[in-house]
């Protein structure tokens, strides 16, 4: 656990771009029909339930782990979108799948995150990705630098002391989680409810 975090802050302030009824193309992994995912992440749900409304739990069908946006819906072209997910689908299909484990917990200032591991082949998928982007825009969104493959399990639903939070983390010793990761999703987001919830705009399978 990251012992720095002495205070939490509200995740859902609304950042530059956003507001609500806007939704974001984004490439995620996701975890759909990932039993050992969903198993870990309700063991989190309850060891974390006494805390109450200090922290956003996030349901199984929104778990996810975020990798490369693309752009606003209404400032992007359709057309470049479909380009996009055309040329992922040839560099993808380069990148073998692969297995991961998920966890444990490591808390961050807004939320409480599950490190994934290895993080090489997670790592290949996101550079795929950015790599099929620039074949379409001239220019690539979001640094390449500073990515950590991660699942959030719950969000910081305020500002306050992070102690409690560090104290009911410190009494669960769950196991970590065994994903296969077997595609790339392009959603289409939208956090008009204080969650991540999307559409999905395109699956593309990995080689």
């Amino acid at each position: 656990m990251t012992q720095e975090t002495v205070s939490l802050r509200n995740h859902w302030w609304w950042r530059p771009g956003w507001s609500v009824g806007r939704r974001f193309y984004t490439w995620h992994l996701t975890f759909e029909g990932q039993s050992d995912v969903h198993r870990l992440a309700a063991e989190y749900r309850a060891g974390l339930a006494p805390l109450g409304e200090a922290l956003t739990p996030i349901p199984d069908r929104w778990l996810h782990l975020t990798m490369q946006g693309i752009g606003f819906v209404g400032e992007t072209k359709e057309d470049d979108v479909h380009a996009i997910v055309a040329a992922a689908g040839q560099r993808l299909a380069n990148v073998p799948a692969f297995d991961v484990e998920i966890g444990p917990a490591v808390l961050d200032p807004e939320a409480i995150l599950l490190h994934v591991r290895p993080d090489g082949p997670v790592r290949a998928v996101r550079d795929a990705i950015r790599a099929a982007i620039g074949d379409v825009l001239d220019e690539v969104p979001e640094r390449a630098e500073g990515f950590t493959p991660h699942v959030s399990v719950a969000y910081s639903a305020g500002d306050g002391q992070a102690a409690p939070v560090t104290q009911a983390l410190d009494g669960l010793d769950l196991v970590p989680a065994q994903a296969r990761i077997s595609s790339a999703e392009l959603i289409v987001l939208n956090r008009d409810n204080q969650m991540y919830e999307w559409e999905s705009y395109a699956a593309v399978p990995l080689g």
